[in-house]
């Protein structure tokens, strides 16, 4: 008999950070930083039958993949209270880029997790699921506070580090006033950044103070202009990027890039947004820039 849970989770655009892996304990590591949960994000829908063994395939956009590491990886953690053979199907719906900075591995992660959990009938809390989430991040290198951020949504800043049931963060209230505007290029490879110690040392040069910063005032304007420069401090931004970011300032529109993708993206007051759209493809020809509203609510069933 078929069983099947879905689950989902928004995607997360990071504009500053710092990373705080110094714990071992990998509940207890992550990042303070400041983002926007943006209402495009991952579905994840996990169907269950009986099987002579255990097994699982998971599906990233339709497409069966043997890569998707940070899953393999939560699979493997609930494995552990999985007492009868199953065949477990993931199906991974991604409406945001992959691999660009949208947070996808965190909500990925925990979509799988919550939906796992609860179609399996593994017991854990929902809080449990969430570490696992967490920590699969952690232990993939693919993020440090990606899942935490998809648990929470909205636009706000993480001001203590760690896992589910130990950060901390302060959101902002008057989020539906705004939008985010993005154009998406490219991936850029979170663990080759977190491995590199040039681009450590740079990111928490400036990510640590920045933080402080916004959690004494946080707003859109203050958020953009000490992301764009975070942005300009870590020395990541592309040409095409340094080209978006120049325009938008001649038309006083302040872009930043997401950490980490080759993606430019403005957090603006809603009624300029169709403004910071045209810019964009003024700037760059044939693109096609998305405009999306903040996601208030986190993770979730549906």
């Amino acid at each position: 008999m078929l069983r099947t849970v879905t689950a989902y989770a928004p995607g997360h655009l990071t504009g500053l950070f710092q990373i705080c892996d110094q714990p071992v304990d990998p509940i207890l590591k992550g990042s303070r930083g400041s983002g926007v949960s943006i209402d495009q994000g991952v579905y994840t829908k996990v169907t269950v039958e009986p099987a002579d063994t255990l097994n699982w395939v998971i599906a990233i956009n339709g497409k069966e993949t043997r890569k998707a590491i940070v899953s393999e990886n939560v699979l493997s953690k609930l494995k552990l209270r999985i007492n009868k053979p199953v065949f477990i199907q993931v199906k991974h719906t991604l409406e945001i880029p992959q691999g660009s900075g949208f947070g996808g591995s965190g909500a990925g992660a925990l979509t799988l997790a919550l939906a796992a959990n609860k179609v399996l009938n593994c017991g854990f809390s929902e809080l449990e699921a969430q570490r696992i989430a967490h920590v699969a991040d952690i232990e993939c290198k693919t993020g440090l506070g990606s899942v935490v951020a998809a648990m929470r949504g909205g636009f706000g800043v993480m001001y203590k580090p760690g896992g589910p049931g130990v950060c901390e963060a302060y959101l902002y209230g008057k989020s539906a006033d705004y939008r985010v505007v993005y154009l998406h290029f490219a991936p850029i490879q979170t663990k080759e950044v977190l491995n590199n110690p040039r681009l450590r040392a740079k990111i928490n040069e400036l990510g640590g103070r920045y933080v402080d910063e916004l959690k004494q005032e946080l707003t859109p304007i203050r958020f953009m202009e000490r992301s764009k420069k975070f942005t300009d401090h870590v020395g990541l931004s592309t040409p095409r990027l340094k080209k978006i970011f120049q325009a938008g300032e001649k038309k006083g529109i302040l872009f930043t890039m997401a950490m980490f993708g080759e993606v430019a993206f403005t957090l603006i007051e809603k009624e300029r947004a169709n403004e910071a759209s045209e810019t964009l493809e003024r700037t760059i020809p044939g693109c096609e820039p998305v405009i999306v509203g903040i996601e208030n609510q986190g993770a979730r069933f549906v």
